[in-house]
């Protein structure tokens, strides 16, 4: 793809005074990086002042392909940026705006607000997007697809034009540039669908083993800077290239000295600070340096001698020392850290599998290192789906209902160690939900999905996969509950491999399945597998076994003869989140034989530990 040039424009009051970090700016970088890798970037922030903001424009449009502005878009008095480019535009490209408008207002209701503009001024593609970061890399999407076009013919480059022209004809396959996808996939009437599954019932431990199996990431390996490595595994063995430290220093305050003078009166002839370079070629017997803790040692002197153990003789009217009076003899080395002492050169430090702590971030500082190479975090999607679904800040309507799901896994996935994108909601169709996936494919390695992976005549996650990505289903049902139709898939898009979740729509079957196979999956791209910890409980309620092993909502406590007992939270209906709040474990319940229906009160079973806010999954949880 030819190179661009970007400029991202952050329009704010509050960023441009430092008094907010701007969200929208960077992440629409990380964008432009993605889809056009061979470009060149700017950012700049400015003011809510329609001046200031043309002012900009105007001084970038000189320097840029496309500049893309976030911020300012809306209703309020300070909402100026669409003013401020129709001001210094030549040309308006309303179909951009329109389509920005009309895609936005399948996301929200709230976008009829927006007063975007895009047009053209000189050879320079200007485009209006809004303040919130989510809601500007959602309109990054909607049209970033027509933006090698539009430069090419801004710049009459007829060649490439015709190019793409040519290939808009020819190509009858799934892509994104190409304008909206169609599915292959074919819903039959209601009266001829599948009435049974045709995936095969699989016990909890034989998926968790078919996903530590295949769940692999193409890029083993990243480089980060290493204000961003923390936490991260090592993926190289780290050697020191210097000694540290590199010069013989000094552990207190006090005076440089010559240990063969021992005690007694010595000339002070210069002092050394830490950082300084002693101005004193040799040290002399009967000569002494002032020095710091960290200092280097001046030559000729062999010990330090502590403030404490020394006093003045002689000063001079300034309050400078002339002579002072070493009161203890030192011995050779004394208070002395010599070259190497704490790093010999070419020493191994770390190796390769090591989590990063705060304290190997600092000796990688301290060796000279800004950048390090780790295993490679999946970058994660969340996707939900459903015609019922809409966004919880919005009113709720007729036959809707909020999203909490995707609110839900994404919090789940922070208190392990995770973060997430959120890919948005799809409707429950064929079309819409094999362009949610090409979108959510394009970002992540890893897309996890809440809803439709069940039977009903509207589930077609599966088939999507399969018919319009090719995908390998490794497992679609788990006999379990909640979690009966869990489903895990493999599959390639654009050269890369890609996994997928399909976890249920309802809550507490979308987080049971999230803790027992999403967590330990996304554990399984490295070398430290997780592991959930579990302890023994009684219960402390007969409970009914149901016919699949159940992992039931629960609240355990320490009893004074240092037994667990638990109780459940309530009714363990698969669609009452409200069971999981209070919760601290899951019971793992087994399921019901011929021979036992139920479970007595006091009867011993194994429970998983949930996390809480505090909870550190990567210290107490490595295998």
């Amino acid at each position: 793809m030819p190179s661009l040039t970007f400029t991202v424009v952050t329009v704010s009051d509050s960023c441009s005074r430092g008094e907010c970090h701007d969200k929208s700016g960077p992440k629409l970088l990380d964008l432009v990086e993605k889809y056009f890798p061979n470009s060149r970037t700017h950012a700049d922030i400015v003011s809510d002042d329609q001046v200031a903001i043309e002012t900009c424009l105007k001084y970038w449009s000189e320097r840029s392909d496309i500049i893309i502005t976030t911020g300012g878009t809306g209703v309020s008095p300070r909402d100026v940026t669409p003013d401020a480019t129709l001001a210094v535009i030549d040309r308006e490209v309303p179909g951009i705006s329109q389509t920005l408008l009309i895609k936005s207002l399948e996301v929200t209701d709230m976008a009829m607000l927006s007063r975007s503009v895009c047009g053209i001024r000189g050879k320079t593609l200007i485009v209006n997007f809004p303040g919130s970061a989510k809601a500007a890399c959602e309109c990054f999407d909607f049209v970033q697809t027509v933006f090698q076009h539009a430069v090419d013919l801004i710049h009459d480059k007829l060649g490439n034009v015709k190019k793409t022209h040519a290939s808009l004809h020819q190509n009858q396959s799934v892509k994104v540039e190409v304008g909206v996808p169609k599915s292959k996939v074919f819903i039959p009437r209601s009266a001829h669908r599948n009435r049974t599954s045709p995936y095969k019932m699989i016990e909890v431990e034989e998926a968790i083993n078919l996903i530590r199996d295949s769940f692999r990431l193409d890029d083993k390996y990243e480089l980060v800077d290493l204000e961003n490595a923390w936490g991260a595994i090592l993926g190289e063995n780290v050697s020191s290239v210097d000694s540290l430290p590199p010069f013989p220093a000094s552990t207190k305050d006090g005076y440089a000295v010559i240990a063969a003078d021992g005690a007694g009166v010595r000339e002070v002839v210069n002092s050394v600070a830490a950082g300084d370079q002693p101005d004193v070629k040799i040290l002399k017997p009967g000569q002494i340096v002032r020095i710091n803790t960290g200092a280097p040692v001046p030559p000729g002197a062999d010990a330090v001698v502590q403030v404490e153990d020394t006093k003045v003789h002689i000063s001079d009217a300034k309050g400078e020392e002339i002579t002072v009076e070493i009161l203890k003899a030192p011995t050779v080395g004394q208070d002395i850290r010599p070259i190497g002492s704490d790093i010999g050169s070419d020493m191994e430090l770390l190796k390769t599998g090591e989590r990063l702590s705060s304290a190997h971030i600092g000796l990688l500082a301290a060796i000279g290192r800004t950048s390090v190479k780790i295993e490679k975090s999946a970058k994660i999607g969340i996707l939900s789906t459903g015609n019922e679904l809409q966004s919880p800040h919005e009113s709720i309507k007729p036959g809707k209902i909020r999203d909490s799901n995707k609110l839900t896994l994404i919090n789940l996935l922070k208190e392990y160690g995770y973060s997430s994108n959120d890919c948005g909601i799809s409707k429950d169709n064929p079309d819409d939900v094999l362009l949610s996936f090409i979108k959510a494919f394009r970002y992540n390695d890893v897309v996890i999905t809440t809803g439709g992976v069940s039977m009903g005549e509207h589930d077609v996650i599966k088939n999507v996969l399969m018919e319009d990505f090719g995908a390998e289903i490794l497992f679609g049902r788990v006999n379990m509950k909640p979690g009966k139709p869990t489903t895990f898939a493999r599959l390639e898009f654009e050269g890369k491999t890609k996994f997928v979740f399909g976890l249920p729509g309802n809550p507490v079957s979308a987080s049971v399945t999230c803790i027992l196979f999403v967590i330990p999956g996304l554990s399984f791209c490295s070398k430290a597998f997780f592991s959930h910890r579990t302890i023994s409980v009684h219960l402390n309620e007969k409970l009914s076994l149901d016919q699949r092993p159940e992992y039931a909502r629960a609240t355990y406590t320490k009893t004074d003869d240092g037994r667990y007992v638990a109780r459940t939270t309530g009714n363990q209906i698969s669609s009452k989140l409200n069971s999981f709040v209070g919760a601290n474990c899951l019971l793992i319940l087994p399921g019901q034989t011929s021979e036992q229906k139920t479970l007595p009160k006091d009867f011993e079973v194994e429970a998983i530990i949930l996390p809480t806010p505090n909870f550190n999954c990567t210290e107490e949880n490595e295998i």
